[in-house]
Formats: structure tokens, C-alpha cells, sequence
């Protein structure tokens, strides 16, 4: 790959980077609520945005000819994360909603 197109990629790898943390951290962070049975679907979306954001990093590194695919379908599942994360008031949340809406705003651009 080139220079010029890792540099491209250098921002949103760096964002899904930080969500693929902040998504696991809340993960488990959830998994130690009082009531885990209400954060079934923020655990689940956590899940799902940090495996997509992982292969996000991967198909990017790898300047893979799939990177606009990968990163709208990244860029959907962060956005549906931080929405979901942001129901809640636990500080886990509202940080992966914030790293999560941070992701999907640096794949959009790449999905083009």
C-alpha cells in the first residue's frame, strides 16, 4: 500500500481503534450491572461494532479494494452502537457512544 494511502486511512483507523476499546470495555462493563438483563442489546452492539471495527482496521491496513463496503457497514453498526449507548447514563456508555459516533464519522467519508 501506499504512503499516500495509509495516511488516508491513518484517522479512521485510529477511531476504530479507540471504539473497538471503548465497545469492549462497555461490554464488560455491562456484563457487571445490577440488572445485565436490561443491557442485552448494548452488550450485543458492542459486540458487533467491535468485531466490525476490528475488520475495519484490518481491510484498511491491508489497503484492501473493499475498505468503502467495510466502512459503511462499520460506520452503520457504530452508529446504531451509539445510539444504543446513549440511552444509558452508566459513564461506560456514554463514553462508547461517544467513540462510537467518532468511528462512524471518520468511516462515512471512506464509504464513499
Amino acid at each position: 500500500m501506499s504512503r499516500e494511502k495509509y495516511e488516508d486511512f491513518k484517522e479512521c483507523i485510529a477511531a476504530c481503534h479507540a471504539c473497538v476499546v471503548a465497545c469492549n470495555h462497555c461490554a464488560a462493563s455491562c456484563l457487571q450491572e445490577p440488572h445485565v438483563q436490561d443491557m442485552v442489546r448494548c452488550i450485543a452492539l458492542d459486540t458487533d461494532c467491535a468485531q466490525v471495527c476490528q475488520l475495519a482496521i484490518s481491510f484498511m491496513a491491508g489497503g484492501s479494494d473493499f475498505v468503502p463496503s467495510v466502512c459503511r457497514t462499520c460506520a452503520e453498526i457504530c452508529q446504531a452502537c451509539a445510539e444504543e449507548c446513549g440511552k444509558h447514563d452508566m459513564d461506560h456508555c456514554q463514553q462508547c457512544a461517544e467513540a462510537c459516533r467518532r468511528c462512524a464519522e471518520a468511516c462515512r467519508p471512506l464509504a464513499q
